[in-house]
């Protein structure tokens, strides 16, 4: 009889067992009464790739001359009130193409790939010097991207209307991880240089701040992993267990009476 009680004691404690506290709060190793100061080390540079699209835009002393530059660099993002992209998405500029190239007017390929905003920019400038007088050139990606999924509020994909963009601020656009996500189990999945990389991200941890992958790049992919307790919100063998717990203490007390 004496065991009989043990499994329901031990029954009535797992199904206790939910989302704990400790696991909710971010940054948990952070001391609570001090405060730290670090230097910033692992803030990447965005590089130029494959696909990307850029907006150029070309000015000079001779405007005439400069419009030929300007055709069909006019650029436009649509996106719901979710924040989440538009299916009919589109972002019109110069695509780099599979040799890591864009085809200007007159001046023809320019090899860009690797190279950063700034660098594309001052390169494209001087090779318009041949064709304008004191050209000045603005550069700008206008497809980037970031795409957020899993156990958060608002699962989409996300534009970046600057260079620089990280993973509290990805996760905080979506609506943030909901109570049943996974802090220390994110995962980034990544593509670059023709290669996909597969990134674990502790978000309890003090040290994303410092990881080398804590600033995201182009196209970007972020799923937050559900916990258990996400599941048994669902399921129905969880939903029921508090009827048979109920009937199992039942069975007992009577059993105990005689």
């Amino acid at each position: 009889m004496r065991k009989f009680f043990y499994l329901i004691a031990a029954i009535l404690f797992m199904s206790s067992c939910g989302v704990k506290y400790k696991s909710v709060p971010y940054f948990t190793d952070l001391p609570a009464d001090s405060v730290i100061q670090e230097k910033i080390l692992n803030q990447t540079i965005l590089k130029i790739q494959k696909n990307d699209i850029l907006a150029i835009t070309v000015s000079s002393l001779n405007p005439e001359a400069s419009a030929i530059f300007n055709m069909g660099t006019t650029s436009s993002i649509q996106g719901n009130t979710t924040g989440t992209i538009n299916p009919t998405y589109t972002a019109n500029g110069f695509m780099v193409d599979e040799k890591g190239t864009i085809q200007l007017p007159l001046v023809g390929s320019v090899q860009i790939e690797g190279l950063t905003t700034t660098q594309a920019r001052e390169l494209i400038q001087s090779k318009l010097i041949a064709y304008l007088k004191e050209p000045v050139v603005s550069l700008r990606l206008v497809n980037f991207r970031v795409t957020v999924l899993g156990d958060v509020l608002r699962p989409g994909v996300y534009p970046v209307n600057n260079e620089r963009v990280n993973v509290s601020e990805a996760l905080s656009m979506s609506g943030d991880l909901t109570i049943t996500a996974q802090r220390n189990n994110v995962l980034l999945v990544r593509e670059i240089d023709g290669k996909r990389q597969y990134i674990r991200l502790n978000m309890q941890s003090k040290e994303l701040f410092n990881s080398p992958f804590y600033y995201l790049q182009n196209n970007d992919v972020i799923y937050v992993q559900p916990g258990s307790a996400k599941y048994a919100s669902v399921d129905s063998s969880y939903r029921n267990v508090s009827i048979v717990l109920s009937a199992l203490s039942v069975i007992a007390l009577i059993i105990s009476r005689f």
